[in-house]
Order: C-alpha cells, then sequence, then structure tokens
C-alpha cells in the first residue's frame, strides 16, 4: 500500500515548530530599542532618574515579550488571525509611544488605527502569498 506524502501545510508547520535562539535576537533587540525610546519620551527634557531606567526596562521587556509569544505561537494561527494579531500589536505600541508625547487620545488613536491596519495588510499580503 502506498503511502500518501504530508500536505504542504503540515510540513510548513512542521518546520515552524520551534523557535531558534538567533530567531528570538530580533525580537530582544526590538524591545531594546522601543524601551530606550519610551524611557526618553517619558523623560521629556529632564534629568534621568532610577524610574525613567525602570520605565524603560519594563516597556523594552513587555514588547519583547509580545513579539516572542508572536513569533512562538503565530504560526499556529490561521493567516487573518496572524495578521491581525500583528496589526493590533503595533497599534498597541504605536499609539502608546504616541500618547506619551502628550496629544490628545483622539489623534493618539488614530495614529494607532492606521499604523495597525497598514501593518495587518502588509502581514496579510506577505502571510497570503508566502504560505502555502
Amino acid at each position: 500500500m502506498a503511502h500518501a506524502a504530508p500536505s504542504a501545510r503540515a510540513r510548513y508547520a512542521a518546520e515552524l515548530k520551534h523557535t531558534s535562539k538567533a530567531a528570538l535576537a530580533l525580537p530582544l533587540v526590538l524591545g531594546l530599542i522601543y524601551g530606550v525610546y519610551a524611557a526618553f519620551m517619558k523623560r521629556q527634557m529632564g534629568p534621568v532618574d532610577a524610574g525613567n531606567v525602570f520605565y524603560g526596562i519594563l516597556c523594552g521587556a513587555l514588547f519583547a515579550a509580545c513579539l516572542i509569544a508572536l513569533a512562538r505561537f503565530g504560526p499556529r494561527l490561521p493567516r487573518e488571525a496572524r495578521a491581525a494579531a500583528y496589526g493590533i500589536f503595533a497599534a498597541l505600541a504605536m499609539g502608546y509611544l504616541y500618547s506619551l508625547t502628550d496629544h490628545t487620545v483622539l489623534l493618539s488613536s488614530g495614529i494607532a488605527l492606521a499604523v495597525g491596519a497598514g501593518v495587518a495588510i502588509v502581514a496579510f499580503y506577505r502571510y497570503y502569498t508566502r504560505e502555502p
């Protein structure tokens, strides 16, 4: 009796089961950049104190943890949900950073919505054209 070859979707999911150590470097570097920028925006030209440093570390760690979780659990989601997850994450991250500049909540929400929609559209296009 002949055996059937595994489907392309099963092979693709098996390849992405484990996240490599090198794949974790990018979220950690992006988290560091996000944390430094958030601490800089929170400082608002005042002196650097322990609160600003802790705030930057906390923001960067949360950002990196969310990116690592998306990288780890994202391949298990359908492409539409994964693109939406990356769009929501980008919207939240950008909206929060923009809210630190003392602009209105409505403007921060609008910027976040625009960035999130753009990231979701680009992510969906990438997943739709590159996945089996």
